[in-house]
């Protein structure tokens, strides 16, 4: 063999050691059994913050590390798919006496205008939350006797689905019942549906309204009805602006709008309710509510005054 050739061979395998581009070191053990645990822990902050400071002191091996994060990260989004995929399955195959939640409340009220007492008052509100469907149910009764006599008899019942048609905005439906003999009438019945729209929906604030025609029948305690297509609008607010605090305003406002389709007495008027309220937050599902109702009608029946208030203080139980 030439020596030229032989030389070759033997300074290879040096040359080739010298300039061969090292490897990256690993991941130190310690680095990689402190993700591991972070990832197997349930809690998706823990990780993300071991991984910041896995990158923060070993930068040599942020690329390995944030393979590592990407892998995590693929991992939760196909459990949560996962998951929201199931939760559709189990509200589509729902029955219709399932994925019901709602309030009780029951406590004292004491009422100015047709009538000067203190009472009892109680109430029930349902909700069932679909896809796109939400059903509203909602129940109350105030009631107080005096020497025999009754001077406080007020039920209000009300049924509203709403169906959401995109992000804010949604349709609604509503039947509502009220029977008040202290403030002339021995019944009150509407139907009412429209269109409402999503103000603001956040941690701290829920703001919506809502405004549609509704047909309202009337049944006087001195005799006679009163039939009128008139106009609803609404206005829910609820603002939680403290930890256990939320500070609640309801509107509804009945308008006549147009001519009345039949009209055996009485006239054309204006109903407005505002109820407003704070709850305080006792436990997980007791709460303290403490609430100002103002009812005004601008044409009250023979006798009565045009506008009640009703001051509760009353215990809510969530289930």
């Amino acid at each position: 063999m030439p020596r030229t050739v032989a030389a070759a061979f033997l300074i290879s395998p040096i040359v080739l050691s010298a300039t061969a581009v090292p490897a990256t070191a690993a991941l130190p053990d310690p680095v990689r059994a402190m993700l591991e645990t972070a990832r197997a822990n349930s809690n998706p902050a823990v990780f993300d913050a071991v991984a910041a400071t896995a990158r923060q002191t070993n930068p040599d091996d942020a690329e390995e590390i944030d393979a590592i994060v990407a892998e995590v990260q693929a991992f939760r989004q196909g459990s949560a798919a996962k998951q929201a995929e199931a939760e559709t399955l189990l509200i589509r195959e729902a029955g219709p006496l399932q994925r019901w939640s709602g309030t009780g409340e029951i406590g004292a009220f004491t009422a100015s205008g047709n009538s000067s007492n203190t009472g009892i008052t109680g109430s029930l509100s349902l909700k069932r939350e679909g896809i796109d469907w939400t059903h509203n149910l909602r129940a109350s009764a105030d009631y107080q006797r005096d020497n025999g006599r009754t001077t406080r008899e007020r039920f209000f019942g009300a049924y509203e689905p709403r169906y959401q048609i995109g992000d804010n905005l949604f349709a609604y439906g509503l039947a509502q019942y009220e029977r008040d003999r202290i403030q002339g009438y021995s019944g009150r019945y509407a139907l009412s549906g429209g269109i409402g729209v999503t103000v603001v929906d956040n941690a701290s604030l829920d703001l919506s309204a809502k405004a549609g025609p509704a047909f309202r029948h009337t049944d006087f305690v001195a005799g006679g009805t009163e039939d009128a297509l008139n106009a609803l609008v609404g206005v829910d607010f609820d603002w939680r602006f403290a930890d256990g605090l939320t500070f609640t305003q309801d509107a509804n406002l009945v308008a006549a709008a147009g001519g009345e389709a039949v009209a055996v007495i009485g006239g054309r008027s204006t109903s407005i309710t505002l109820a407003s309220g704070l709850d305080a937050k006792v436990t997980d599902r007791l709460t303290t509510r403490l609430a100002f109702t103002v009812d005004y009608d601008s044409n009250p029946p023979a006798g009565a005054v045009g506008t009640d208030t009703i001051s509760r203080f009353t215990l809510v139980y969530g289930f």
